[in-house]
Parts: C-alpha cells; sequence; structure tokens
C-alpha cells in the first residue's frame, strides 16, 4: 500500500536522517516523490503524529518530535531512571511540610487518622526540561527528622540510609488529562493527555511511602517487561499423593494441602 510506504519513509527520515525539531519534506514534495493523493500523504503523517514521531505546528509545518522517553515499571527513583538514560536529572521542589493525608492516603500507608506524615511536591526535570510533577507522603514516625535541615534529593536514598531501604512496590496507572495548574507547571496545554501513576512502596510489610506522580504523554512511553508463568510448585501433600501404589487406599480422615507462597 502507498499509505505505507509514505509512513515508512517518514518514520526513517525521523528516527534516523533528521534532527529534533526539523521539518519533514512538503506534502507536495511527497506527492510528486511518491505519485500519491495527498490524502494519502496525511493519512501517513497523522499516523507518526498518533505515534509521537512527529508534531505539527499550527501555522509553520510537521516537525520531528522530541523522542519519547520510556518508562519502565520497576522500584527505582526518578533520578536512577534519568541516569540510566544518560539525562542529568534535577528537582524544582514546590512544596514541602509535615500534614494530616488525605484519610484514603493514610489508609495507603496503615496510618491512623490522626497521624501525621513528610509531604514533598516537586516538578522533575531531565536536561532542564520539565516532565513530570511528584507528591510524596512519609510517615513521621517511620523516619523522624527527615526534612532536617532541609528535604533529601531523593527519597529512596534517604530511607535506605535510615535503614529501610525499599523492596517492592505497586503501580496503579490511569490515562487522563492535565489540569490548569498541571499543565503550568509542565509546559504543555491544559487538557493535555497525561499518565498518572499512584505508587506504594514497601520494606518487607511496612509502607514506606506513598506516591502521586503526573507524567506528559508526549514525553513518556510505559514500557512493561512480560515473563511466561511458570508452573505452580507442587505441596508436599500432592507429592507424596504422586508416589502412592496405585490402588492404595489413604488414610482415614481429613486430608489438609498446604499453600505455598511464592
Amino acid at each position: 500500500m502507498k499509505y505505507i510506504q509514505v509512513r515508512n519513509y517518514l518514520r526513517a527520515q525521523a528516527t534516523h536522517q533528521l534532527a529534533v525539531g526539523e521539518a519533514i519534506p512538503s506534502e507536495r514534495e511527497l506527492c510528486t516523490q511518491f505519485g500519491v493523493a495527498r490524502m494519502t500523504v496525511r493519512q501517513a503523517v497523522d499516523a507518526l503524529v498518533v505515534e509521537g514521531i512527529l508534531e505539527r505546528v499550527q501555522g509553520k509545518g510537521t516537525f520531528v518530535a522530541q523522542p519519547k522517553v520510556d518508562l519502565q515499571v520497576r522500584l527505582t527513583s526518578f533520578g536512577e531512571e534519568m541516569g540510566r538514560r544518560k539525562m542529568a536529572p534535577s528537582s524544582r521542589l514546590l512544596s514541602a511540610d509535615t500534614r494530616i493525608p488525605p484519610p484514603d492516603i493514610a489508609d495507603m500507608l496503615n496510618l491512623a487518622p490522626t497521624d501525621a506524615t513528610f509531604y514533598l511536591y516537586r516538578l522533575r526535570l531531565a536536561d532542564g526540561e520539565p516532565l513530570a510533577l511528584s507528591e510524596d507522603w512519609i510517615p513521621t514516625s517511620l523516619i523522624p527528622g527527615l526534612f532536617d535541615p532541609v528535604p533529601p534529593t531523593s527519597v529512596y536514598v534517604a530511607m535506605t540510609e535510615r535503614g529501610f531501604a525499599p523492596e517492592w512496590g505497586e503501580d496503579m496507572v490511569d490515562a487522563d488529562e492535565a489540569s490548569q495548574d498541571e499543565a503550568d507547571h509542565l509546559g504543555i496545554e491544559p487538557l493535555r493527555a497525561v499518565l498518572r501513576i499512584a505508587r506504594r512502596t514497601f520494606s518487607l510489610d511496612k509502607a514506606l511511602c506513598f506516591n502521586r506522580s503526573v507524567y506528559r504523554a508526549d514525553r513518556y512511553t510505559l514500557w512493561v517487561p512480560l515473563l511466561a508463568p511458570k508452573p505452580s510448585v507442587p505441596t508436599p501433600a500432592s507429592l507424596r499423593a504422586d508416589t502412592r501404589a496405585e490402588g492404595a487406599k489413604p488414610a482415614p480422615g481429613p486430608q489438609l494441602t498446604k499453600e505455598v507462597r511464592r
């Protein structure tokens, strides 16, 4: 199909030939080069705009977009993730205080309604560009003096230094639109698409931190590695059953099976 040919050509140009911010060939040039109608060219360009490879600027043309950052779901800090991509992480502190968390967050942290938390609200940047907004709630009873003398640059590093290294967590991911305040901080238009990720971090069975982050959808793509499920682990009872001689009768009485938790 001609549409696919034009799309693949433009994708190769955008990813290997043209620099970020550079204009792609005009519709007329592409129509002449491939011998197709203007609608076919527009269809190919539209597909790459949706993918985030190209971006249209009203009144100016279509340009190569900034490449997205792959957001891998794993228990690492923002600084570690940006460092892995050889980008310079930084933060702009918007708020830092001690407060009673909302009831739903208190529940997430297994806190009583009157228990206090350290609260951090930060704008996260990479190479000077705003990428995300981050809110953290950390129980004050768990890590006293967390903000002394100043709030930590990395919450995970601060917790590890105090003997509470993050070991596991759980993420909840939603697609949404940016509010006016969020858009102002992130440098995007209001109602633009964003990724909202809520994370609860644990050390053993103790909830250390609850985080809510808002990521620019035009600069992030969510990457989730998958593994095929493994066969269930046989229980001691099932192993004994397999080794019984055929036709043997089990001992009378209730049969109990222990569940092996993985």
